[in-house]
């Protein structure tokens, strides 16, 4: 979200392929075992990315996410910095000016190349967020060669794209209006639709192994209105997204099911999530609020942490404790500390489903100094590299194939999950030195814990043992 919220088949008009079976994304399968975990390097430039490969991949995570990489806004002055009301600011990437690869704050085309060549080295799969939503405020600065090519300025919103959204929850609006009063990209000119799968397809030639749909529900599925004043007769801009409708000549490059695409549907009323499923994964932010609760109270009494909130399976929801927007935007989660924000992230990455994220804060940031060192394309803060984020990563992976069970004492400040009888997590939300005894179902034993080397004991089926404040423990068998 903003502030504020090659393959050729041929030329010719929109082209139909064959509708491609809709993956089940609604029914649960109580065997099914998520492993991928995601590092949002967050305003990290290419090089940047690229220098700390291998750090991440030692950290254990599979993929990262980067911030938007097409050309974007960027106002005479701009400089350096995150946040400034009069120099660089981190949303201008969040304001396209063009579908190209290279921006002036993550690098260009050639860097992200050999930020690719990295990831490839170590086997980190690169994910790219992707905003065909809207342009930037400025639609002035927007590129002569993409206004052209998409038939003129008139072709390139909706026909109503410029007025505010009132109301979020007014499926007309939230689709076809402007989003924190950027303008409403018309999503179904097929001339659009074209140039933007040619910059999709050319990131997939990079390498590229999925994308994050930013403001997703924003664009609509097929129940939602149409543009009846833009000659807009069906919403199939996701059918030309995942691959199942190609548009003049130009198809998605790799199939749909070889891809991580999951997309920002945030979980408002009238949000129909049901559909969305039916073309991509889906954030869980409604969860994510709950465990943002949870962290505040320092105790998980009153609240359903088990229950992921959303009608999408669980294995194809994207979770997070913390997401760019809830720390810029208001600062939602900025207040929380580093070791509450390790808590929660090794809880829901020790459970079975759910695909993980962890946000890079800005280094040198604390919950007094959000922007930190408030400079743009810098390394995040060290969190992402802790014992306890390292743990809990390379225990989710061991995990495979392992059923969870979750345990929380009477007073809600120690979780336990049990992953079948390979592994545990035990994680104190208090702020206060704790004790578990709770029941697992690890065999009988002494365990030494992976982040800290902590002794914990299993006997007559429950595992006990000394809890520090905000502390995550790892246990394999």
């Amino acid at each position: 979200m903003t502030k504020n919220k090659f393959l050729l088949l041929g030329a010719g008009a929109a082209l139909c392929i064959p509708s491609l079976a809709a993956k089940d994304r609604l029914t649960h399968d109580p065997a099914y075992t998520n492993t991928e975990s995601i590092l949002h390097v967050w305003s990290w430039n290419f090089p940047t990315i690229a220098q700390n490969m291998k750090q991440i991949a030692d950290a254990g995570f599979t993929m990262i996410q980067t911030s938007p990489v097409q050309a974007c806004f960027a106002p005479e002055g701009s400089g350096k910095k995150l946040f400034s009301e009069n120099e660089g600011n981190w949303y201008f990437y969040y304001q396209p000016t063009d579908w190209t690869i290279g921006n002036n704050i993550l690098g260009s085309r050639q860097q992200m190349k050999e930020m690719m060549d990295s990831a490839a080295k170590y086997d980190v799969k690169v994910i790219v967020d992707v905003l065909p939503n809207h342009t930037a405020f400025d639609i002035d600065a927007v590129s002569e060669g993409f206004t052209k090519a998409v038939g003129g300025r008139d072709k390139m919103y909706h026909s109503n794209g410029f007025a505010a959204i009132r109301d979020y929850n007014d499926r007309a609006q939230c689709t076809l209006e402007g989003t924190g009063g950027l303008p409403d990209v018309n999503t179904e000119n097929p001339d659009f639709q074209k140039y933007y799968m040619q910059f999709v397809n050319e990131l997939l030639g990079m390498g590229v192994k999925g994308f994050r749909y930013d403001t997703a529900k924003h664009i609509g599925v097929h129940s939602d209105p149409v543009d009846k004043a833009a000659g807009v007769k069906v919403n199939d801009f996701w059918d030309v997204a995942t691959g199942r409708k190609a548009v003049k000549g130009v198809k998605l490059a790799v199939p749909e099911d070889e891809l991580f695409i999951y997309g920002e549907v945030l979980q408002d009323r009238n949000v129909p999530e049901k559909e969305y499923a039916d073309y991509m994964n889906q954030t869980a932010s409604g969860y994510g609020h709950v465990i943002r609760e949870m962290l505040d109270k320092e105790s998980a009494n009153g609240l359903d942490i088990i229950n992921w909130r959303h009608e999408a399976a669980p294995e194809y929801l994207t979770t997070w404790v913390e997401s760019h927007d809830t720390y810029c935007n208001a600062h939602e989660s900025a207040h929380l500390t580093d070791p509450q924000i390790r808590a929660a992230y090794t809880f829901i990455t020790a459970r079975q489903n759910g695909t993980p994220l962890f946000f890079s804060r800005p280094a040198g940031s604390s919950p007094a100094n959000v922007w930190g060192d408030n400079v743009s394309g810098a390394r995040g803060n060290d969190n992402f590299f802790h014992p306890e984020v390292v743990a809990a990563n390379k225990f989710r992976t061991a995990m495979k194939g392992q059923k969870e069970d979750i345990q929380v004492n009477d007073a809600g400040t120690v979780l336990l999950v049990n992953r079948g009888k390979k592994g545990a997590a035990v994680i104190n939300v208090s702020h206060s030195a704790n004790y578990v005894d709770l029941p697992t179902t690890l065999p009988a034993g002494t365990y030494r814990d992976v982040a800290h080397g902590k002794e914990f004991k299993v006997k007559n089926g429950r595992l006990k043992g000394a809890l520090a404040p905000y502390a995550s423990y790892i246990l394999m068998k």
